[in-house]
């Protein structure tokens, strides 16, 4: 990469930190309990709006992982959740009623807690319907695998996007607060993916499975990313760019092997894909405060995908992380 090319990412990753810092004006504590964060502590970054349903497995989830502590921002919720949140005893809350999309979708909030808080932590930036997996998750925790990764020299961990789906129409997955959602949605696609390289940044862009095949059958450019690098050992001079498909600085973004060997990876199980959904779909066609004006979203809304929903006969059913690794959706590396 040339002087110039180098000099205009350090600008934008200067620009995104003071875009963070601007942006805390915007976030009102409601609950604080950062001063209990310890040492050594793995830590989860999330922003929400009415997913009280969800609230309650995605905590036991990632409690059983071995995350410590959880930084939530609120945008906006009206169904309970933030009540919620504030009760649980390892949760610090912020609420906010500013414009998503004009936060670049929660980027710039995430980013200031991070900037505050997460520095010298490996700190996991997650939405609410993703569950990561990770070799050995079943019978490793998370401080593990970081503990591996401190020893390795590695920064940044990658992850694909894994969409999961019921059999059968999409509303009538009808998902209970504190259920596995992968027992309405076991299904996934193993194949049908499309990856390029990102020349400016130089992160892996990933798209196709389900959304591409169902929702843009006739422009799977236009189907969402599915490359995502959530697990990060935090520093204040670290910004992520877009959700975190990508972040500064740029060799945060090689969490892949370019030399033809197998990088450790993971998965984020998406389990977008319930009855939550079409509500969801609904609110969002009208707020247009997602990505592209919430281009998804009208997809969502516009085509319910049939009475098989996104399951086709190719599909297979998840059974853990090493069907994963040996699908070469994800891989344990060199980590034994």
């Amino acid at each position: 990469m040339g002087a110039i090319s180098a000099f205009g990412l350090r600008m934008e990753r200067r620009r995104c930190q003071l875009r963070a810092i601007r942006k805390r004006t915007e976030l009102a504590s409601v609950v604080d309990r950062t001063e209990q964060i310890a040492k050594g502590d793995v830590l989860a970054f999330v922003t929400i709006r009415n997913e009280k349903r969800r609230i309650p497995y995605f905590l036991e989830y990632y409690r059983k992982q071995g995350v410590r502590q959880f930084l939530f921002v609120d945008n906006g919720s009206t169904d309970g959740g933030r009540e919620l949140l504030a009760e649980e005893e390892d949760v610090s809350l912020w609420r906010t009623d500013g414009s998503y999309r004009r936060s670049r979708f929660g980027t710039d909030w995430l980013n200031w807690l991070k900037f505050r808080y997460g520095g010298g932590h490996w700190t996991l930036t997650l939405d609410p319907d993703e569950f990561f997996v990770y070799p050995f998750c079943d019978t490793r925790p998370i401080q593990a695998l970081c503990d591996w990764l401190d020893q390795s020299g590695v920064r940044s961990f990658g992850t694909m996007l894994v969409d999961m789906y019921p059999k059968g129409p999409v509303p009538d997955a009808k998902y209970q607060p504190g259920q596995d959602p992968l027992e309405l949605a076991p299904w996934f696609d193993s194949g049908n993916y499309m990856i390029s390289k990102n020349p400016r940044y130089g992160n892996l862009w990933i798209q196709g499975g389900p959304r591409a095949r169902v929702y843009f059958p006739d422009e799977p450019e236009k189907a969402p990313s599915l490359n995502k690098i959530p697990l990060v050992k935090w520093d204040r001079r670290y910004a992520y760019v877009s959700s975190t498909h990508m972040l500064l600085p740029r060799g945060l973004n090689l969490s892949y092997d370019e030399a033809g060997g197998e990088k450790i990876s993971g998965c984020l199980l998406h389990a977008k894909f319930l009855d939550v959904l079409e509500e969801k779909a609904a609110e969002e066609v009208n707020r247009r405060e997602h990505f592209a004006r919430g281009r998804e979203y009208d997809a969502y809304h516009a085509h319910g995908g049939g009475p098989n929903g996104l399951w086709c006969e190719w599909s297979e059913r998840y059974i853990d992380w090493r069907q994963l690794e040996l699908l070469g959706l994800m891989s344990k590396g060199n980590w034994a």
